[in-house]
């Protein structure tokens, strides 16, 4: 059975990509024509350097055979459907209210929020045991994780089937709760802000920063993350978490940030962030 992806961004192109490459097929759906338009051509893109890589064995032409790209999800024949539109609330609500009354109650539905609480989503739905996450990381090829978000209401049988799906993918699925950053981004939030406040501070320049974390064995410093997930997304997940503490000043989002996606510098998506890109 196909799994269907709403939305083709980074992320939901990266899933595609990652189930292809393990044989499986996919339903990549966006509502904007020139958006999958430049989904279809990353993929084709990733999947032919990994064929020269020898990550992949099989032909990127037979991968991209099992992909179809629409602008409505399918309705028959599925058995996943997994949510990687933009972290807005009141979007991932609505479609999920949506999903819910598109699929009967056999039909798994993940969200490949950051932040957003699994429980919020859920109680757009009749269904909400069927309903949980599936976060997936940046790329989503490279990164091995993938944090099972267990809702308030997720059955174990959902956990089930998402452990299996997550193994077929190759990737390491562990179960966390529905808490604010879930694990991974709570933690992760000290990572940055700390560093953007000794940065702001002038404790050190953000290249030390980046050098001296790299040399303590983090694949990535700090900074240079940021601009490979997005500034935009990062603020947008800090702010998630600061708003679902309460306001807890440990997770409160850093001007810094809040300035250069003011003014369009998202990373290396947009030629320039905390660094400059060609």
């Amino acid at each position: 059975m196909p799994i269907v992806i709403i939305g083709s961004g980074t992320m939901g192109s990266g899933i595609a990509e990652v189930l292809l490459a393990c044989g499986g097929s996919a339903v990549l759906v966006d509502p904007d024509a020139a958006a999958r338009e430049r989904a279809q051509t990353r993929i084709a893109k990733n999947l032919a350097r990994s064929f020269e890589k020898g990550r992949i064995v099989e032909q990127p032409e037979d991968c991209l055979a099992r992909l179809d790209m629409s602008d409505t999800p399918p309705v028959d024949g599925v058995e996943w459907v997994i949510e990687a539109v933009p972290e807005d609330v009141a979007l991932k609500q609505r479609l999920f209210g949506e999903l819910d009354a598109r699929y009967p109650e056999t039909v798994w539905l993940a969200s490949n929020t950051s932040s957003i609480a699994i429980g919020r989503l859920q109680s757009c739905t009749r269904h909400p045991e069927r309903v949980g996450g599936l976060h997936f990381f940046n790329p989503v090829p490279r990164m091995q994780l993938v944090e099972i978000i267990r809702g308030l209401e997720t059955s174990e049988d959902y956990l089930a089937a998402a452990r299996t799906l997550t193994k077929r993918l190759g990737k390491i699925g562990v179960i966390v709760p529905d808490r604010p950053g879930f694990l991974v981004n709570r933690v992760a939030r000290s990572y940055y802000l700390e560093a953007l406040r000794m940065v702001d501070e002038g404790q050190a320049p953000m290249e030390l920063v980046d050098e001296v974390m790299e040399g303590a064995g983090f694949p990535m410093g700090p900074f240079r993350v940021m601009d490979l997930v997005g500034v935009d997304v990062n603020l947008s997940v800090t702010r998630s978490v600061y708003e679902q503490t309460y306001y807890d000043e440990r997770y409160r989002p850093h001007p810094w940030q809040e300035e250069l996606v003011e003014r369009g510098y998202w990373g290396r998506k947009s030629g320039r962030g905390f660094y400059r890109y060609e």
